[in-house]
């Protein structure tokens, strides 16, 4: 069994996992998570301590959210419909600090997407409706949680949905250049 790893350089510390797949007459069998695995081949150190399962609509954009003082890494997957899955680094310090990572997250393609703390994460929903589940290293804590605005023109990111349905609270979110210095995690070299 094995799982096959991407390691993305921009922004730095993002990592793309697909799991092999064993299909036979019966369905199919697949190795969601191996920590030794992740670990060594992977480069994947986090520990992870809550697993989230999110359903949305077409259309729906959740994002781009962060934790800023316990800063949750991610390990995102999709496993009902089609997604586009997002990374932003808003990492103070960073050599890759406002760049972004996209790519399509599906039931059918099985991937996987790493996002290391520090990361401004979102998505959209391609497909009529998709549930997404995710490990986090870190207990989500209501007091600490941030986001950046959706259509932030630094990042720029390439949203496949133009008119998407938002909270009130991403519609009111901040450009990242309003944050100060003390409202974005802080850049760790691994």
């Amino acid at each position: 069994m094995g799982t096959k790893f991407e390691k993305i350089s921009v922004p730095e510390g993002l990592v793309v996992c697909t799991p092999d797949i064993y299909p036979d007459s019966r369905g199919w069998f697949t190795e969601c998570f191996h920590a030794q695995r992740y670990w060594n081949e992977g480069g994947i150190k986090s520990v992870f301590v809550q697993d989230n399962r999110s359903r949305s609509a077409r259309n729906v954009l959740r994002g781009l959210h962060f934790q800023l003082h316990r800063p949750q890494a991610k390990l995102v997957s999709c496993t009902l419909g089609t997604i586009w899955d997002v990374a932003v680094d808003i990492r103070r310090g960073s050599p890759t600090f406002g760049k972004w990572y996209g790519l399509e997250l599906s039931a059918e393609n099985r991937k996987q997407f790493y996002i290391p703390g520090g990361f401004a994460h979102g998505f959209c929903v391609l497909s009529d409706f998709a549930e997404i589940m995710y490990k986090c290293s870190e207990f989500y804590d209501p007091k600490d949680d941030r986001g950046i605005l959706w259509n932030d023109p630094l990042p720029a990111v390439d949203w496949p949905v133009k008119d998407p349905l938002l909270s009130e609270k991403d519609k009111i979110r901040k450009p990242l250049s309003d944050l100060k210095d003390e409202d974005l995690p802080q850049y760790r070299e691994a």
